[in-house]
């Protein structure tokens, strides 16, 4: 079944095709016969492949062709038996043999009553494909092998796999659950166990290469993982991977190391399935972006060819959508939803199943070719939690509150941290998406999500209690040791940092200012964030790994090309916008003047004790840079603050919240108004500016188009005049020689997924990318950039399989909100008028008290849940590994799953089933 000629993609895009040359016009006859005798496929055994050619041309030569022709398949042979088998003198062929299984293309073991060596001539899948892709520098040599292996694991399936009964039949792997997902489980049964098989092989294990994940590195589709030691050879196996260079032999608590390192990462476990219920030869521990045993089943969409007999369920009264579970499901069986019922229904949504091939027709329209990425969309088009939705991280905010409503504040705080670093900065200065989303705002107020944040990165203010996450890295070897520059220490940066940390890199940050933050330090004043909270979050981030280089400006002190040669492998360029602009009026260069960004560069930090009083201040702009800007000269003594905005009081950009903390320091804000000229006096200073009247701020189409009645002034005596109008990019020298392109504002142009430039090896994000912004959005880039560069890194591709980031709300206005009573939100205290005036600079909001946080959190709707669907379930377990709150286990519904039978009796059993499976098509209900 040859769906898309030559090349055979098989609906997938045809990769590693430039490996496999055209056939020879006269081919070698031997390695013609070779790819005949061994092929899988049960069909078209005599049409010859590119791909099944030239891997056998280059692993064999005639001799061992001749040789392997005489062999059969999975067939085990003893020394004596291959002498009499080729004629050929023992030394000699016992040599060729083992030149055959150090290549790959033999396998070999002991098992028989005598332990006596016998080879043996495995099948291409699970054989030799991987066998020839196991040793990395023998793969490099030779990547016709990767796309060998990715062609046979695949194509010999493409018409049987709807046949396939439950348990496999002989074909693959099959996944085996978490081990404590299932040990209380009385009904299982022993080949279940991961345990059961440690005991059979009880002493015997080696840690071998992935081929999965080295071949699809050859091919441009790695994911990322180092392909090192992530599979469990056991038995005769171990010995055969130790003795080939494929791998080392292990203890068994090295192999639980490895099992749990795997499922911290999320890999699913997997066993050998073509030996029947006694007999495994590896444990695998599989990412589904490379995995072509995994593949099987997510592309064909026919998850018998995967699937353990066990079945997730969640418990909706538990499940409070945090998302853990849905992030680590390999299949994309877990999705977000949400457990509030339908004003019209009465119900909670239903949720569609996935369509399985056991009672229709299937081919090429019901497979999913793009299952990578479909798998990682996380929510049901139904939509789930707002909150969550609205967040440009994705906080699983209605998980963290139900951590700190149960007094697990380490736990919550870990949880806030899966998305954001900075969960203490972001408590005192997020704009709160959240919160404007929340659905409780229906019932009365919404959620005080920012505060109960607040409260629980308090934690990180203290050493003693400080949350440092560990680092969960896809390697065996401890962390990856290329070098990331990080150029700019601003939200964005440190995010970046804080992730490719965790993820086992040890960044290096450089930050031309003398203290890290960037504009959460120089730009956001000390009363709103003081410059400890910042401090106490980059510890983490130092602590974690990361290397911070103060007074270092990329560009001026040290280039791109020197960092290169250092050996920086690649660059997030996060510098943000440090540059004021200017509204291009006569006077406004005159002594007196000031961009907000300098302004607040120089007066923002005055915990010391109280500035020099200013004099009168006018303050240009309406946003809340302007209003930071106002509210520090307010408390800086200027005798009058006066804020003068383009935009009616409803169109300001300014949040409600922060015009009525303004207006509380006493300054005068007056809307309606652009700057038309400053007035000087003989020295050259300020003395005054005018102002005219705005009639529109923006045109038809929405754009910014102010238009103004120019006979309409005002004119506002003053000392000085703070413009916050905007803000600019000031690149320096950073760019220079590199490729990248700058577009709209000066802003970096990049791939708006991955913020990759056109100087491949330059990540940028934030403020430098988007525009000015606020800090979590800056957040939200930093964590993709880094899973962006870390791929870069480790040569995989950059968007496959990567998470969606794709969340819908759910309906608030259809959801039934009438059984729930009104209740006060949570508001924290406030230092009183007398300790605000003695120290003007120090933060005034308190942090809300234990007690507020569990009535708080109370409010919470519980809005969202995961919902399982059971047809695509594979029943790993990794789900439950994740969940805090004991809500999704697995239940053992499908027991015909652990039916494990010898690839040689794959047939009848193929057979068997498809009889069964065409009277259900034929003579079933019909939906």
């Amino acid at each position: 079944m040859i769906l898309n000629g030559p090349g055979i993609s098989y609906t997938e895009p045809d990769i590693g095709a430039e490996f496999v040359p055209p056939l020879p016009e006269h081919p070698r006859e031997k390695i013609v016969k070779l790819c005949e005798h061994c092929t899988n496929r049960l069909l078209h055994r005599d049409e010859l492949l590119g791909y099944e050619y030239w891997s056998f041309a280059e692993a064999a030569t005639d001799e061992q062709a001749d040789v392997l022709l005489k062999m059969k398949m999975r067939r085990p042979y003893t020394l004596a038996e291959m002498v009499k088998l080729t004629g050929m003198p023992e030394s000699e062929i016992e040599k060729m043999l083992d030149d055959m299984s150090y290549t790959g293309l033999l396998e070999y073991n002991w098992e028989n009553p005598t332990r006596t060596k016998q080879w043996v001539l495995p099948m291409l899948v699970p054989g030799s494909a991987e066998f020839l892709n196991m040793r990395v520098g023998q793969l490099d040599e030779h990547p016709v092998f990767a796309k060998f292996f990715e062609q046979a694991s695949k194509g010999p399936l493409s018409k049987a796999t709807p046949m396939v009964p439950p348990g496999g039949a002989g074909i693959g792997m099959h996944v085996i659950p978490v081990e404590q997902a299932i040990d209380a489980a009385s009904t299982s049964v022993p080949i279940e166990h991961i345990e059961h098989w440690l005991d059979k092989y009880d002493g015997k294990y080696a840690a071998s290469t992935c081929s999965c994940r080295a071949s699809r590195k050859v091919l441009g589709e790695g994911c990322g993982d180092d392909p090192h030691d992530w599979c469990i050879a056991v038995g005769d196996m171990a010995d055969y991977v130790v003795e080939t260079d494929r791998g080392h032999y292990i203890t068994r608590e090295e192999v639980y190391d490895i099992l749990r390192a795997a499922e911290d990462n999320g890999f699913v476990h997997q066993i050998t399935n073509i030996d029947g219920e006694n007999k495994i030869f590896a444990i695998c521990n599989c990412n589904v972006n490379v995995c072509y045993a995994l593949r099987t089943s997510q592309l064909f969409n026919t998850p018998n060819l995967s699937r353990s007999a066990y079945v997730a369920h969640t418990q909706a009264d538990k499940c409070v959508a945090c998302g853990r579970c849905v992030e680590v499901c390999p299949a994309g069986a877990v999705k977000l939803g949400q457990k509030l019922c339908s004003k019209t229904t009465g119900k909670v949504p239903e949720y569609p199943r996935q369509e399985l091939p056991d009672t229709v027709k299937w081919g090429p329209e019901k497979w999913s070719p793009n299952y990578r990425n479909d798998n990682r969309v996380e929510t049901h088009k139904a939509g789930t939690a707002p909150c969550k939705t609205a967040c440009p991280a994705h906080i699983a905010v209605q998980g963290y509150l139900k951590l700190a409503a149960q007094g697990r504040y380490d736990e919550a705080l870990a949880l806030i941290k899966r998305e954001n670093p900075l969960p203490a900065v972001c408590g005192r200065i997020c704009n709160r998406r959240c919160e404007d989303a929340c659905t409780r705002g229906r019932v009365d107020a919404a959620i005080a999500i920012d505060e109960v944040k607040k409260f629980i990165a308090q934690r990180d203010l203290d050493a003693a209690t400080r949350y440092i996450p560990p680092m969960v890295a896809p390697t065996r070897a401890g962390g990856f040791d290329q070098k990331v520059a990080i150029i700019g220490a601003g939200p964005a940066g440190l995010s970046c940092a804080f992730y490719l940390a965790e993820k086992g890199y040890k960044p290096v940050v450089f930050e031309k200012m003398p203290r890290p933050g960037g504009m959460l330090t120089y730009g956001i004043p000390s009363f709103k964030l003081e410059k400890d909270v910042i401090e106490a979050e980059v510890e983490v981030i130092r602590e974690m790994g990361a290397e911070f280089r103060y007074g270092v400006e990329v560009g001026r002190d040290v280039t791109l090309a020197e960092l290169r040669e250092q050996g920086f492998a690649a660059f997030y360029v996060a510098i943000g916008c440090q540059g004021g602009r200017l509204p291009g009026i006569d006077g406004q260069d005159a002594k007196g003047t000031w961009t907000a960004v300098d302004f607040l560069a120089k007066y923002t930090d005055q915990t010391a004790g109280a500035a020099p009083a200013m004099g009168r201040t006018v303050v240009v702009g309406g946003g809340n840079v302007a209003i930071d800007a106002a509210r520090v000269a307010a408390r800086t003594q200027a005798p009058e603050v006066t804020m003068l905005c383009l935009e009616s009081a409803e169109e300001m950009p300014a949040s409600d919240e922060e015009v009525a903390e303004a207006r509380e320091d006493g300054v005068d804000i007056r809307c309606g108004w652009g700057p038309k000229e400053v007035l000087t006096n003989e020295a050259g200073a300020v003395r005054g500016i005018v102002f005219k009247r705005c009639t529109r701020v923006f045109g038809d189409d929405g754009r910014f188009a102010p238009e103004y009645d120019e006979n309409d002034l005002v004119t506002i005596e003053c000392d000085q005049v703070v413009f916050a109008i905007g803000q600019s990019i000031e690149w320096g020298n950073l760019l220079e020689g590199s490729a990248v392109e700058l577009g709209r504002g000066q802003g970096a142009v990049a791939d708006p997924q991955t913020y990759q430039t056109a100087e491949p090896d330059i990540f940028v994000g934030g403020d430098v990318y988007t525009g000015p912004k606020f800090a979590i959005d800056a957040i939200a880039a930093g964590h993709e950039a880094a899973v962006s560069i870390h791929r870069f890194v480790q040569h995989g591709t950059l968007t496959i399989g990567r998470n969606q980031r794709k969340y819908v709300e759910l309906n608030k206005d259809d959801a039934d909100l009438s059984s729930y009573d009104t209740a006060q939100r949570e508001v924290p205290a406030v230092k009183d008028a007398a300790a605000a005036k003695a120290a003007p600079f120090r933060e005034y909001a308190q942090t809300l008290t234990e007690e507020q946080v569990r009535a708080e959190t109370a409010r919470c709707l519980g809005c969202g849940a995961s919902v399982v669907d059971p047809n695509k379930c594979i029943g790993c377990g990794l789900c439950t590994t994740k969940c805090a709150f004991d809500a999704i286990h697995l239940t053992r519904e499908r027991p015909e799953c652990s039916n494990m039978v010898k690839y040689e009796k794959k047939v009848p059993s193929l057979a068997k089933y498809a009889l069964k499976r065409e009277i259900k098509i034929r003579f079933g209900k019909k939906k």
